[in-house]
């Protein structure tokens, strides 16, 4: 490398198409979530909480990928829309407890559509996909597998 600002050059970038290919793929989950009344943090709370049913605020922060401050709005509109309820641990005052109600179970019957109309973008193949996957949680992980 004879340039010594050829690493500042955004073509050389990770985070630029990482951020960029993010962005497009949340714009692609908008118009299929408005109808389910989520945004796409939302969403993810959700796919959380269908599968767990139950699960400890600092337990969904660290599957997120998310901080607690930036956890709690998102909960309170949940909890506002009827999906989620929230307690404190009875063992533990400092622990918060977060459970999917019936109607948030059966929103769930609304947005299976979801991941498969995202599965049908012609981005990448089946392999890819699981490859690409693979990649950003090595990212996610400080690059642990």
């Amino acid at each position: 490398m004879n340039d010594p600002y050829e690493l500042l050059l955004l073509e050389n970038q990770l985070c630029f198409p990482t951020y960029a290919a993010a962005n497009k793929i949340i714009r692609r989950y908008q118009p299929l979530l408005k109808d389910l009344d989520l945004t796409y943090t939302q969403y993810l709370v959700m796919m959380v909480l269908w599968e767990r049913k139950t699960v400890r605020e600092k337990d969904l922060v660290a599957c997120l990928y998310l901080k607690a401050n930036t956890l709690a709005p998102l909960l309170k509109k949940l909890t506002a829309k009827g999906y989620l309820a929230i307690v404190r641990d009875p063992t533990d005052k400092r622990n918060i407890i977060i459970s999917l109600t019936d109607a948030g179970d059966r929103l769930k019957e609304r947005a299976v559509h979801v991941p498969k109309t995202l599965a049908e973008e012609p981005w990448f193949t089946d392999e890819e996909a699981q490859i690409y996957r693979k990649l950003l949680y090595k990212i996610l992980n400080d690059g642990k597998e």
